[in-house]
């Protein structure tokens, strides 16, 4: 057995005395130390391996570039001072009130077609008033004699758009003569200055001036509860064209820059809604002064911060990410531009952007002039605005400027325009809903009221309104249809008829032009049969398509053909609600525009021939 025992085992591995056949069913880590601090460095021993990555990489490739360590920035400012929407007078621009709340306000329709609608809000202004009147004596009796809500006739056909619904009759006929009517006496009291809420009531004389203060509070009250225009006339909204269009100026040296938008129906304003009119000298002057020159330069100095964002890939080599933004799992295609360059910024040029920020108010126009970087090694660099040029270089590549309006070669304006708009708006349910749709097969654009106000204050169906509206002039016509005297089994139809809540727009001629036209709003008789009655025009019961029909002296409607394209468009009107900066909430009746839904068939159709049905027990 002795010449199995090693005594040195170094030598028997090397000259091989011990030929054996080893086998194992198990691998498993032999530790030699209780310390595991080494195992964990994950040491790479191969230093040059990791030179030539480097170099592959091109890290080694240097240019003379420092860091910056301090930085002065030199800008001019400016404040919006006047605003006027559309074509109306010009205002003093209110920075306290959100733009798009003086851009979207519209009045709330109280009466269409001398039938009052909004019950809901009359009967809840009515509620109002009586509540703080009721301290200074019973006059609760008084005041509903004196603006009562009128009790329809079903006789009458101008109340037919209530004695049509059973439903808005019933609300009306519950309330009728029995609860006040608050629109009235507003409307009453802001007609005339000189107009008191207890005219036409007995009001002790020591108790007149409580109800002049109480009226005044009333009056407040209701201007607070929703924004609308102190003149229903003066708002942005432009029927003719389906949009809001606005302008606002800003004081810019010894003249005005004016920034106009001629296209906005996208609920959210911002700065590229409104473009720069350099052919426009000024706004004009409005009835209330400015505010003085507001114009402004400043010179600021701050460290420059290098950008940092979530996910943001870590920019020194051998370290492990944190795993929050996968970039290897972004899969763009040729044609995303925007993924494409967001994962250039995030792996590439990370580290080469600096924050240097800046805090400004709303309403203001800031031209920055140019920023002086110090370096770590000492160099001063002057550095322009991004995107000089010319306005018509395609090649000019900039952000959150302003576009100028024409086609002529001037000089791109490189102003950062701040708005005070919200951020977020709420809106309700639609109140009125209108498309304009093409029908090619009639050769005509439609107007269809898809959901209209109803005067309980609610909204209804269009369609269903208009199919109980005419049921109604059937059955108070009272008309008989004869029956045929003929055999023929077929018959000529000359027209037939559409539902009442389409409203055609036909072409014409614009004026002083044979080939431009425009669409005017027409009506489409009402023709019961059997009915010795003459046809009468329908109208719209909507205040979207109803545009020049409640004034004292009826107007057409034109929309620009180019407005109603092949798709064709909807709009509807709705509450909005937001709340400001200052906590305030602003409450206001707007317009939206949206792409429609394509063509339309509203089966309209001349000289047909159609079969004639057999009555029964014939």
């Amino acid at each position: 057995m002795d010449k199995f025992q090693i005594t040195d085992i170094r030598q028997a591995v090397l000259k091989r005395q011990f030929p054996t056949i080893t086998l194992w069913n198990r691998l498993e880590g032999r530790p030699r130390a209780d310390n595991f601090d080494r195992a964990l460095r994950n040491e790479v021993r191969d230093a040059l391996w990791m030179l030539c990555k480097q170099w592959q990489m091109g890290e080694f490739r240097g240019d003379d570039a420092g860091s910056p360590v301090s930085a002065k920035l030199h800008l001019t400012t400016t404040r919006l001072t006047k605003y006027a929407a559309a074509d109306q007078p010009v205002q003093v621009f209110e920075n306290d009130v959100p733009l798009e709340t003086k851009v979207e306000q519209r009045p709330i329709p109280f009466m269409i077609d001398q039938q009052i609608i909004a019950l809901d809000s009359r009967l809840l202004m009515g509620r109002y008033w009586l509540k703080l009147i009721a301290p200074l004596g019973n006059f609760r009796a008084a005041f509903v004699e004196q603006y009562p809500i009128a009790l329809p006739d079903p006789g009458d056909s101008g109340d037919a758009p209530v004695c049509a619904h059973a439903r808005e009759w019933q609300q009306f006929a519950a309330v009728a003569e029995r609860s006040m009517d608050g629109a009235a006496l507003v409307f009453y009291l802001k007609q005339d200055s000189a107009h008191h809420a207890y005219d036409g009531i007995m009001v002790p004389e020591d108790k007149k001036d409580d109800v002049d203060e109480q009226a005044a509070k009333f009056i407040q009250w209701f201007d607070n509860l929703v924004y609308q225009p102190r003149e229903p006339e003066n708002n942005a909204w432009r029927p003719s064209y389906l949009e809001y269009q606005f302008a606002c100026s800003a004081p810019e040296g010894d003249g005005e820059k004016v920034f106009r938008a001629d296209e906005y129906y996208h609920g959210h304003l911002d700065w590229y809604n409104l473009d720069v009119d350099n052919s426009a000298g000024g706004l004009g002057e409005p009835a209330d002064p400015p505010p003085p020159d507001p114009q402004d330069s400043l010179t600021t100095s701050f460290i420059p911060v290098p950008i940092e964002f979530e996910g943001m890939p870590n920019t020194r080599w051998w370290t492990f990410e944190d795993g929050k933004t996968n970039f290897g799992d972004i899969n763009p295609s040729t044609t995303e531009i925007a993924k494409l360059l967001l994962i250039e910024f995030g792996l590439v040029y990370a580290n080469d952007w600096f924050l240097m920020p800046l805090t400004l108010p709303v309403g203001t126009v800031t031209s920055i002039k140019g920023i002086t970087v110090s370096n770590v090694f000492g160099e001063r660099i002057w550095i322009d605005p991004a995107g000089k040029g010319t306005d018509e270089d395609w090649q000019r590549w900039n952000m959150y400027t302003l576009n100028t309006q024409g086609e002529d070669d001037d000089a791109a304006d490189l102003r950062l325009l701040l708005l005070p708009s919200v951020p977020k708006i709420q809106e309700s349910q639609p109140l009125e809903t209108a498309s304009m749709v093409r029908d090619e097969i009639a050769n005509m654009v439609w107007g269809v009221e898809q959901t209209i106000p109803m005067p309980s204050g609610q909204s209804q169906s269009g369609r269903e309104a208009a199919r109980e509206t005419l049921h109604f002039h059937t059955q108070r016509s009272g008309a008989v249809v004869p029956e045929p005297e003929t055999t023929a089994k077929i018959r000529y139809q000359v027209m037939n008829s559409v539902p009442e809540n389409w409203i055609p727009f036909i072409p014409v001629h614009m004026e002083g032009s044979n080939r431009e036209i425009q669409l005017q709003r027409a009506g489409l008789p009402r023709i019961i049969e059997g009915s010795s009655q003459p046809p009468v025009k329908v109208r719209p019961r909507g205040a979207l398509l109803r545009h020049g029909l409640d004034q004292s002296s009826p107007q057409p409607y034109f929309v620009h053909e180019e407005e109603v394209p092949r798709a064709g468009v909807q709009v509807r009107q709705t509450f909005q609600r937001t709340r400001w900066y200052n906590g305030g909430v602003f409450v206001w009746l707007g317009v939206r525009k949206q792409t429609g839904r394509g063509e339309a068939a509203s089966g309209l159709a001349f000289d047909q021939i159609r079969p004639v049905k057999k009555q029964q027990g014939t």
